[in-house]
């Protein structure tokens, strides 16, 4: 196996609207909607491949960290 494996899929750092919770999502979750883990809200939904994002993106986190 190589260890330059490249991939375009990122961790984001989102805050929910209502309640200010800031969590960390992925940005190609497989599961239908990601929804904030203080008030439930839906803060993402998956569109078959990039997730689409409803919430703000406080960051995009690097592959590497």
């Amino acid at each position: 196996m190589s260890d330059d494996f490249n991939t375009k899929s990122r961790f984001l750092r989102v805050k929910c609207n209502d309640c200010g919770n800031e969590q960390v999502i992925f940005g190609a979750a497989a599961s239908k909607t990601i929804k904030c883990l203080v008030c439930e809200k839906p803060l993402a939904e998956s569109t078959g491949g990039k997730t689409q994002v409803k919430t703000q993106i406080l960051a995009v986190l690097d592959k590497d960290l």
